[in-house]
């Protein structure tokens, strides 16, 4: 490793920052440290599910993997924002993983910091990966790993309040008709819609569908595109069709406030697929509508499996062969299954509706969404969303209306 890229990495260990939505939710270490075996049969994966033990099918697919390849698998979990300092201490070291599976948001860090190897290096495939998805694992022009699969977010909704309140959904399709099936179901004595708009990236991240939605750019926070939609928020919460209790709200209570049937929609993401299983109330899904019509583009969330530069340069063969298996066609329908991911070829995306057709909306939602860190942002998207969050929390909470909240974000952010 080049002098100027031993700065890089060293001003990353100092100044990282993990960028989590909370849609994976790993709460747990399963130990410390892995050290690489001297036995060049043994590869180290490290990942961020710690809530897979040894027994699990997902532990199991490593394992195969490397059967495959011909080498004996290592594996280490880690909590989500315990595995970037990790990465990153490593490769200072000079101990790096062979693989590492890490928060999508997070690959431009390492990438910046000289600690993962392209596709380019690496040799491995991604022409069959979705291009909005590749988008948030690319940086300076290069690809660094191939996503594992994807959530994002979309408008959950309960077809009884709708129903009494006489919204017809097929009428929802921009902010316009959003806003006046939100009076109808008011009008009728429900509840409206609820989200998180917390001060942390929770709150970027739910605002982000409808930023992006009026066509804002993050590189412009402070445009009359960006000030229309947190005016749509604002609007919401001073017509009553939101709860002021968004400003706190993290996306499980929000969920929780929308399990209790009261409400008739609440953006969230794949993750509650299951909760909403057992809501107790008949669901739908629409994709967030863009202001004008169409579904707007939604933050994606999910993995990116990555090869880590090694002293040993022999060895990014076999990691490639390892991360095409862990992200073939059969291989990724079983794990995003298991994830609550929608796939990132249409492929397997194709199958996934094929055996679930509830998951239409969900895919739509993917094929429509971006990276965070995408427009090659890299590792200027944790200071913009900090900005972007405190601007959100200034105006919904009345201290600063959405122009001058957002014209003050714009100045800090740069």
């Amino acid at each position: 490793m080049n002098r100027s890229a031993r700065r890089r990495l060293t001003a990353a260990v100092l100044t990282v920052v993990s960028v989590t939505a909370g849609a994976t939710a790993c709460s747990s270490d399963s130990g410390g440290t892995s050290t690489k075996a001297a036995d060049g049969g043994t590869y180290t994966i490290w990942d961020p599910y710690p809530q897979f033990d040894k027994s699990s099918a997902w532990a199991k697919l490593l394992d195969d993997c490397g059967t495959e390849a011909g080498v004996k698998i290592k594996r280490t979990a880690f909590d989500t924002s315990d595995l970037t300092n990790k990465a990153l201490l490593a490769a200072q070291q000079d101990n790096s993983a062979d693989v590492l599976i890490v928060d999508n948001p997070v690959v431009s860090t390492l990438a910046e910091a000289g600690v993962l190897t392209s596709t380019d290096d690496n040799k491995l495939d991604v022409s069959n990966v979705d291009a909005n998805l590749l988008g948030a694992g690319q940086s300076g022009g290069k690809t660094y790993g191939t996503p594992v699969g994807a959530n994002t977010l979309a408008l959950y909704y309960n077809k009884e309040v709708l129903k009494e309140a006489g919204v017809d959904i097929a009428s929802v399709k921009d902010w316009d008709s959003l806003t006046a099936a939100l009076a109808k179901v008011e009008k009728a004595g429900k509840k409206g819609i609820t989200f998180s708009a917390i001060g942390t990236e929770e709150g970027s991240f739910q605002f982000l569908p409808w930023f992006w939605g009026s066509g804002a750019q993050l590189t412009d926070v402070a445009s009359s595109e960006a000030v229309s939609a947190l005016s749509l928020w604002k609007n919401w919460l001073d017509e009553g069709y939101a709860p002021n209790s968004v400003i706190n709200n993290t996306q499980t209570t929000s969920w929780q406030e929308f399990a209790s049937g009261d409400y008739a929609f609440a953006e969230n993401g794949t993750w509650q697929l299951a909760n909403a299983e057992k809501a107790g109330f008949d669901y739908g899904v629409i994709p967030v509508p863009a202001s004008t019509g169409g579904n707007a583009a939604a933050p994606t969330g999910g993995e990116f499996v990555t090869v880590p530069v090694q002293g040993e340069t022999g060895r990014y063969a076999t990691s490639q062969k390892l991360v095409s298996c862990l992200t073939s066609s059969q291989n990724l329908l079983d794990t995003d299954t298991t994830l609550s991911y929608v796939a990132p070829t249409g492929e397997v995306q194709d199958k996934q509706i094929a055996a679930n057709a509830e998951l239409k909306p969900w895919v739509d939602a993917v094929k429509a969404a971006k990276g965070r860190t995408s427009d090659d942002l890299g590792t200027k998207y944790p200071k913009i969303s900090e900005q972007l969050w405190k601007a959100v929390q200034s105006a919904l909470s009345g201290s600063q209306s959405p122009k001058d909240a957002l014209t003050a974000a714009q100045s800090a952010a740069k």
